[in-house]
C-alpha cells in the first residue's frame, strides 16, 4: 500500500511541478522507465508467488536503471546508440511481458 501511495504522489509532484530533464539526459529517459517497469512487474509478479523481497526489489529497481542507461550510454559513445536502444527494449520489454502473463495466469487462473 505504501508503494501505491508513494507511486501516486510521485506522479501527482511529476504533473503539478513538470521538471525539466537536462537534454543530455533525455535519450536515457525512456530506457530508465522501461527499465523501472521491468523492476515494478518482476515485484508484482513475487508478490503474488508469495516471495516478494523489498531488499531485492529496490536492487533490481537501481541496478535494472542503472546497467539499461550504461548500455545506451555506452552505444552513443561508439556510434551504435539506436541499436542498443532497441536492444535494451526488446529485452526488457520481453520480461515485462512475461511477468505480466505470469500476474494474469495467477490473478485469473488462465
Amino acid at each position: 500500500m505504501i508503494a501505491a501511495l508513494g507511486l501516486l504522489v510521485g506522479i501527482v509532484l511529476g504533473v503539478v511541478f513538470q521538471p525539466d530533464v537536462p537534454p543530455s539526459l533525455e535519450p536515457y529517459l525512456p530506457i530508465a522507465v522501461v527499465a523501472a517497469l521491468d523492476a515494478v512487474f518482476g515485484a508484482l509478479r513475487a508478490y503474488l508467488d508469495g516471495i516478494f523481497d523489498d531488499k531485492v526489489f529496490v536492487v533490481s529497481f537501481v541496478s535494472n536503471v542503472v546497467i539499461a542507461a550504461a548500455i545506451v550510454f555506452l552505444g552513443d559513445k561508439l556510434g551504435v546508440g539506436g541499436q542498443l536502444t532497441t536492444g535494451v527494449v526488446v529485452v526488457l520489454g520481453i520480461r515485462i511481458f512475461s511477468n505480466a502473463a505470469a500476474i494474469r495466469r495467477h490473478l485469473f487462473h488462465a
